[in-house]
């Protein structure tokens, strides 16, 4: 149950006892248990309690509609005689809530600071992290005392995302991509949303085809071969990708993620591959012109290889090649499918029909831009 129906619920119940300000009252109780500001319930209504929380606030509820007093009162009555002393053991531990809060509220500070987007995300990301946890249950786990060790741990990692802008995705080492944990570093593109789209339609495309040949070229983490290849169990998979450092953390996320059917190997793109059967022919190739490359924010330009972000060029080196011989790698009616940068979709669905395809599809991203554009091998 979410944190706002719990707020609703203790509204309704006290209504039914008649107390005059029913909500004013359930949030009361709800930050007295959850050991937060009142005013910040409503900024983390979706996070799902715990049953130890609920039951504490329904303790709490039952006895102000036994005695008919209002939060203030009872609280006051618990300070004063120190009555039920059992049942405020039940309620309240030794909590040292306000002070990680305080912690996070300040490293949050810390990132808006050097200007970095989505800060309060990040922030949490981060104490996640290095308490173990996930970041929607994280402030379930503030109970709780951090060690010293963990405090300089979090500090450090604040300090690598808001004054180095290192990514956020390299801190953690972990990415989830199609709802696959996918290991990150240095040597690889970050996996971005906008690629879950491009997996989306080759799965779509896929259909029906028995056993499909899938080639991914230019396949970094191995996160699109990794998502296929779970999808479709019955397909066979193959990334291909010129970097060492690259190959080995695709390894690394196939061994992660338990997926049999794929394989990598080290081709610069065609170079190495012998089969010419394939079904589909996927890739998120290098795009980003050399001009773009260079005003790019410190986060991606700084820290993701550059061969993984831009052909040095124009931008559209890799997807004239790949046009240009994935006929001979492809069956009759095979498809062909590419994410392409925002401005680029209509001059690769040129290059794609120059050499031979019937553009089937052209899918924009969730900013509206052309993302994702897929051909079909005509019979010659």
């Amino acid at each position: 149950m979410r944190l706002l129906e719990i707020i609703e619920f203790s509204k309704e119940y006290l209504e039914k006892y008649s107390f005059s300000k029913p909500r004013l009252e359930s949030e009361k109780v709800i930050s007295h248990i959850l050991g937060i500001k009142r005013i910040e319930l409503y900024s983390n209504f979706e996070m799902e309690l715990e049953s130890g929380e609920k039951d504490k606030i329904k303790i709490f509820l039952r006895e102000m509609a036994r005695k008919r007093k209002t939060f203030d009162e009872i609280m006051l009555e618990k300070e004063s005689t120190k009555e039920n002393i059992s049942f405020e053991n039940t309620l309240v531990k030794k909590s040292f809530k306000e002070e990680n809060i305080n912690l996070l509220s300040k490293s949050i500070q810390y990132l808006k600071k050097y200007n970095v987007e989505n800060a309060r995300l990040d922030a949490e990301y981060i104490f996640a992290h290095v308490l173990g946890v996930k970041r929607i249950s994280l402030m379930f786990n503030f109970d709780n005392e951090i060690s010293e060790e963990n405090k300089n741990l979090i500090r450090k990692y604040i300090v690598r995302r808001g004054k180095y802008r290192e990514p956020l995705q390299y801190i953690v080492k972990e990415w989830e991509f199609y709802g696959y944990p996918i290991k990150v570093g240095k040597g690889v593109l970050i996996p971005r949303q906008d690629t879950e789209i491009l997996v989306e339609q080759c799965i779509l495309l896929l259909e029906g085809i028995e056993n499909p040949k899938i080639l991914d070229i230019g396949t970094g983490s191995g996160a699109i071969s990794i998502a296929l290849a779970k999808k479709i169990p019955e397909s066979e998979v193959l990334g291909l990708d010129i970097s060492d450092d690259a190959l080995k953390i695709a390894v690394e996320n196939r061994e992660l993620n338990n997926v049999e059917n794929l394989k990598f190997l080290k081709s610069d793109v065609f170079q190495y591959v012998k089969e010419k059967n394939y079904d589909l022919i996927v890739s998120n190739p290098p795009y980003i012109p050399v001009e773009e490359y260079n005003n790019l924010m410190p986060e991606v330009k700084e820290y993701e290889p550059k061969t993984a972000l831009t052909d040095g060029g124009d931008g559209y080196y890799f997807y004239k090649k790949i046009s240009e011989e994935s006929r001979n790698y492809l069956k009759n009616g095979g498809y062909l499918a590419f994410e392409v940068g925002y401005n680029q979709g209509e001059e690769v669905s040129l290059l794609m029909e120059k050499n031979g395809f019937q553009i089937i599809g052209k899918i924009r991203d969730y900013g509206g831009f052309e993302r994702v554009i897929i051909g079909r091998k005509e019979e010659i």
